[in-house]
Parts: structure tokens; C-alpha cells; sequence
């Protein structure tokens, strides 16, 4: 669903971003959300029973309902799964908490707001700068590895494979390099955020497979690099071999006829015909041919 009026997302952001549209890899196409809710007193479901008190069961179905963009009604969360789906909540302090998902974020107070110059302020700028941008790291990464991964699908498309390999190989690494972080500060919630959103979209185990698949197909490369270097050096024994036997069978005997020559050629190249029509010599032009679709 689109959204139109004062939700529509140019209107939103109207002088602080600017809307892109595609259908490439980096079209994403659900906007990523990212809440932040102080509590009021009446609040209760999401308060703690005093500062130190327990968190009720209750906050993190809050959380969850505020990061899923949903309630109960919309996308009841199963009983079954909801221990594992709210195990990943960031305790930042016992003043509030985050919980990351797949398409948004949300951040919760667990303390009644007092209003201007509360700690809250403190935190809703935390949760726009360095939050943010920990969760903006990972939105990179997961795109880069989803055009890595459509790169890996596309590697047998064209007959260059050693230089479509070569080139998605300089990609991963420039990907590694530049982007792949599993930790944005020394220490703290940042790290948690981001380590938490890796894992909502499998993202170490997605490169995991990446790194593994390219190695195979280098490994490929390497092997059929190999064949080609067998047959060529397969070739030019099987030419030169009879050739120089002839020219040296010549000098020795000190024949220098041009006739004579002309015959120890012609029987050379009989003899080479003759040794790539054996089973040997099939190979070693076989193996040139697949080299040569490299």
C-alpha cells in the first residue's frame, strides 16, 4: 500500500532526504521504521514496579506490536514462537529498551516521562544518531550481500567465467573491506542493535555461504586454468617431439639435402597426426577446448 497525504514519504521527508525509486537490488519494498515511545504514568503495561523493579511480560509484546507495525488484531504473535521473537529485546538501561526486526525497530521507555529535560531527551537522540546509524550499517549490508548473492546467481551466464569470478571476487572484497562490521563502537547498545539486526536477516550466515560459494568457483577456475596449462604443454610435446627427433637424426648424420628435410618434415607431422589420434592426444585437444570456453 502506498502511502498518500501527510504520510506519503516525500512529504515526510520534505527538505531532510531525497526519494529514489527503482527496482533494482536496492529498491527496498517496505519502508523500515523506526519508533521511539516514552511512557506515560498510565502507562502501565510498559512501566517497571519501581526503578528496580521487573519489567512486566507485557512491555515486550509492546515493543514488538511498536516494531512490527502491528497489534494483536493485525498479526497475533504465537505463542510458541513469542519467547524466541522477544528474547532479542537490547536492555539499553533499566530506563528503556530496543527491539530489532526485519522491517523496523522500535524503542521503549519503562519509566514514566517527566517532560522537558528528562533523560528521555537524552536517549531519543541516541536513538537518532548512533542507533540509527548502527541500523543503517546493517540496511548496507544487507543490500550489498543481496547483489552479491545475485551476482553468485548469474556467474554461469556468460562463457568469461574466470573473469566474471575474478570481478566477483574484487567485489566481496571491497564489500569486506568497506562494509562488513559486526561491531560500530568499542563497546555499548550500538553494537547490540546491529548485531541483532544481522541476525533478523541471517546476514553471517548469508556471507558465510557467499565466501564458500566463490571459493568453489574459484577453485573451478583454477582447475580448468590447470587443464588448459596441461594441454598446451600436451601440444607441444606431441609437436615437438617428432620434429626435433627428425631435425636431430639429420645433424647428426650430417645430412644437409633439402629433400631430405622436407621428408623428416613430412614424416614429423604424420608422426604428430598419428600421436593426437590416440587416446592421448584426444585428451590433451579436449582439454585445450575447455580451456578455451574460460
Amino acid at each position: 500500500m502506498t502511502l498518500t497525504g501527510p504520510l506519503d514519504s516525500g512529504e515526510l521527508l520534505a527538505g531532510i532526504a531525497e526519494i529514489t525509486s527503482g527496482t533494482g537490488t536496492f529498491a527496498i519494498a517496505r519502508p523500515y521504521t523506526i519508533a521511539f515511545l516514552t511512557p506515560e504514568a498510565e502507562h502501565t503495561p510498559a512501566l517497571r514496579a519501581g526503578r528496580e523493579g521487573p519489567l512486566p511480560a507485557t512491555a515486550d509484546r509492546w515493543l514488538w506490536q511498536l516494531a512490527s507495525r502491528s497489534n494483536p488484531a493485525d498479526f497475533p504473535l504465537a505463542p510458541e514462537t513469542a519467547a524466541a521473537e522477544l528474547g532479542g529485546a537490547v536492555r539499553i538501561s533499566a530506563d528503556w529498551s530496543a527491539l530489532v526486526l526485519r522491517q523496523g525497530a522500535a524503542f521503549l521507555g519503562h519509566r514514566a516521562d517527566a517532560g522537558d529535560g528528562d533523560f528521555y531527551a537524552f536517549g531519543a537522540l541516541h536513538s537518532r544518531t548512533v542507533y540509527l546509524d548502527a541500523l543503517l550499517l546493517g540496511s548496507l549490508q544487507r543490500d550489498h550481500i543481496d547483489e552479491l548473492t545475485d551476482e553468485l546467481s548469474d556467474v554461469f551466464d556468460t562463457t568469461q567465467l574466470a573473469r566474471r569470478v575474478a570481478t566477483l571476487e574484487r567485489n566481496i572484497a571491497v564489500f569486506r573491506s568497506t562494509y562488513w562490521r559486526q561491531h560500530l563502537t568499542a563497546h555499548g547498545p550500538a553494537n547490540e542493535l546491529l548485531l541483532a539486526f544481522q541476525q533478523q536477516h541471517r546476514l553471517p550466515d548469508r556471507f558465510g555461504e557467499i565466501l564458500a560459494e566463490a571459493a568453489d568457483y574459484s577453485r573451478l577456475v583454477q582447475t580448468q586454468e590447470s587443464q588448459q596449462i596441461s594441454g598446451a604443454l600436451g601440444i607441444l610435446t606431441i609437436l615437438g617431439l617428432p620434429l626435433g627427433t627428425a631435425l636431430g637424426i639429420l645433424q647428426v648424420i650430417g645430412d644437409e639435402s633439402l629433400s631430405h628435410l622436407l621428408v623428416a618434415l613430412g614424416l614429423s607431422v604424420a608422426a604428430t597426426a598419428a600421436a593426437l589420434a590416440t587416446p592421448y592426444g584426444r585428451l590433451v585437444l579436449s582439454s585445450l577446448r575447455r580451456g578455451s570456453r574460460l
